[in-house]
C-alpha cells in the first residue's frame, strides 16, 4: 500500500514559559484568596493553575497534518488538488504576511510565538479564499510534504 502523500503531523504546542506563566497565575489568585484563609489560598492556587494549564494548553493544541491527499490545519480540511504554490515564510516575512500584505479572505492559522510559516496559495476556483497561512516550526517540510502530496495523488 503507498501513501497518497509524505508523512507529516505537526502540533504547534505552546512554549515553555506559558507554563511558567500557568503556575504565577495560580499563584496570584492564591494571594488573592489569601484573605478568606488557607483553604481558598490553596484552592485558588490549584485552581487557578489548573485553569490556565487548560488555557495553554488547548491553545497549543491545534495540528497540522498531510494525509489521504489532504491538509488539515485545525479545524479545516483542504484536497492538496486544492492548493497551488506554497512559499516558505521566514520571521520578517511571516510577520508581514499577517499585518499589511494580509488579505481579509484568507485563512490564517496563526500562533504568534512561532515565528516561521507557509503560505499556501488556494487554486480552486469555488473557494473565495486566497491563500492559507499557517504558522509553522518546519515550513520547508510542511511544503516538501504538500509537493509530494501533490505529485502522489496526480
Amino acid at each position: 500500500m503507498q501513501l497518497s502523500a509524505a508523512p507529516y503531523e505537526e502540533r504547534l504546542t505552546a512554549p515553555r514559559s506559558w507554563w511558567l506563566i500557568s503556575l504565577l497565575v495560580g499563584v496570584s489568585l492564591a494571594l488573592i484568596m489569601l484573605p478568606f484563609g488557607t483553604l481558598p489560598l490553596l484552592g485558588g492556587l490549584v485552581g487557578g493553575t489548573a485553569a490556565a494549564a487548560v488555557m495553554a494548553s488547548a491553545y497549543g493544541s491545534v495540528r497540522i497534518r498531510v494525509v489521504n491527499g489532504a491538509l488539515i490545519a485545525g479545524e479545516a480540511k483542504i484536497p492538496l488538488s486544492a492548493l497551488g504554490d506554497a512559499e516558505v515564510l521566514d520571521a520578517e516575512e511571516a510577520r508581514a504576511w499577517r499585518t499589511h500584505k494580509a488579505d481579509t479572505r484568507a485563512f490564517l492559522l496563526l500562533r504568534a510565538y512561532i515565528p516561521t510559516a507557509l503560505r499556501v496559495e488556494v487554486t480552486d476556483p469555488e473557494d473565495p479564499t486566497p491563500y492559507l497561512y499557517l504558522s509553522t516550526r518546519e515550513p520547508e517540510r510542511l511544503a516538501e510534504a504538500l509537493r509530494t502530496g501533490r505529485e502522489a495523488a496526480a
